[in-house]
């Protein structure tokens, strides 16, 4: 049979692997692999789904009332405000925006599975900056790396998979290395779960009015329980904000997304009752892990990091064998995410049986 002659693809997309999802898990399997809130919504925020507006009508494009309510949390404008679906999509679109074919952007490696993409879809060049012992950031390097096709450097903090935060003093030190024309995008999906006291918070620090290059990026998918609604925001200079806007497909945060992100927001205090005991968890995971002799890096968000290494594919089927569904990076490290109180001590028993 001819095989069809089908349209011309530019090389280094074909040679980009899609991004993989974690797996997914059976009944009575856990699924640790996807960094999800293992919590069901919050009763307030089911009644705020059962009135949203009618799905035959497109949703406001500017998700004005959450852009709205989260500059009233900030204390920003709305226009310092973008709402994207998840934290990811205003990545993309950020880079969109900035970076083109002879361009550079900058990342610690190893860091969010998505990174190694983002430039290649906006035909730019990706830099990747390995971490330092301990698994952490090493700004320094990631400032040495920056020259003149430098166009955007995405800092992870805590980094996702291995868990370290990147402190306020390192980050502060950072940005002033870096040019004022080069947009740093400060990640912080997981900022919620973070209990380090030095911790950079991008926000209660407002480094975007000090540093109009720098834009926050947060999310309502891990500490609110949204991931399966899609919804993240970004806080920076309006001008920046509206150049992430220009790139956006229209239209794609739903009116149920943005309406559960409010009544999330409304029911915050509860939400935070609920991070506290993943945190709880998280620390008696970690402290398991240790005890067994793991080299298990600081875990700062909803995850910890085991260092396999070439053990790593025969480590995931460990877990799988015991229904603990996992996120392997083949001949690196596992990540699994904190999740109900019953898959600790099985994540600990099957752990302790691979030392």
């Amino acid at each position: 049979m001819t095989e069809p002659i089908l349209p011309r693809i530019r090389p280094e997309i074909a040679a980009l692997p899609p991004y993989r999802q974690g797996k997914q898990a059976g009944p009575q399997a856990f699924k640790l692999s996807s960094n999800e809130n293992p919590f069901d919504p919050l009763p307030s925020v089911l009644e705020a789904l059962q009135h949203t507006a009618p799905i035959n009508r497109y949703p406001d494009a500017t998700a004005g009332a959450l852009r709205e309510r989260l500059g009233q949390k900030y204390g920003v404008s709305a226009d310092a405000v973008h709402i994207g679906t998840g934290s990811v999509s205003i990545l993309y679109q950020l880079v969109m925006a900035t970076a083109s074919v002879g361009d550079e952007v900058i990342y610690a490696w190893r860091s969010f599975e998505a990174y190694p993409g983002i430039p290649l879809v906006a035909g730019a060049t990706g830099i990747q900056v390995p971490l330092t012992d301990g698994a952490r950031h090493d700004l320094d390097a990631m400032a040495d790396a920056v020259t003149d096709r430098t166009r955007a450097i995405i800092v992870c903090t805590p980094n996702n998979p291995t868990g370290p935060i990147v402190t306020s003093a390192e980050f502060a030190a950072f940005v002033d290395r870096v040019p004022d024309d080069v947009l740093i995008i400060l990640d912080e999906a997981y900022a919620e779960f973070v209990t380090a006291p030095d911790a950079v918070d991008g926000l209660a620090e407002r480094v975007f009015e000090q540093h109009p290059n720098v834009v926050v990026l947060r999310t309502f998918s891990k500490a609110f329980g949204l991931a399966g609604l899609r919804v993240g925001y970004a806080i920076g200079h309006p001008r920046v904000l509206d150049a992430a806007r220009s790139t956006a497909i229209p239209l794609s945060v739903t009116s149920a997304a943005e309406r559960a992100a409010i009544a999330s927001l409304d029911a915050e205090a509860e939400l935070r009752d609920r991070v506290s005991t993943i945190v709880a968890r998280r620390t008696r995971l970690v402290a398991g892990l240790r005890a067994q002799g793991w080299d298990v890096p600081d875990a700062q968000a909803n995850f910890v990091w085991l260092p396999t290494g070439e053990g790593t594919d025969a480590a995931a089927a460990a877990f799988v064998a015991a229904d603990l569904i996992v996120r392997p990076f083949s001949g690196d490290g596992i990540r699994i995410s904190v999740g109900e109180e019953q898959s600790i001590d099985r994540v600990l028993e099957v752990a302790a049986a691979l030392r």
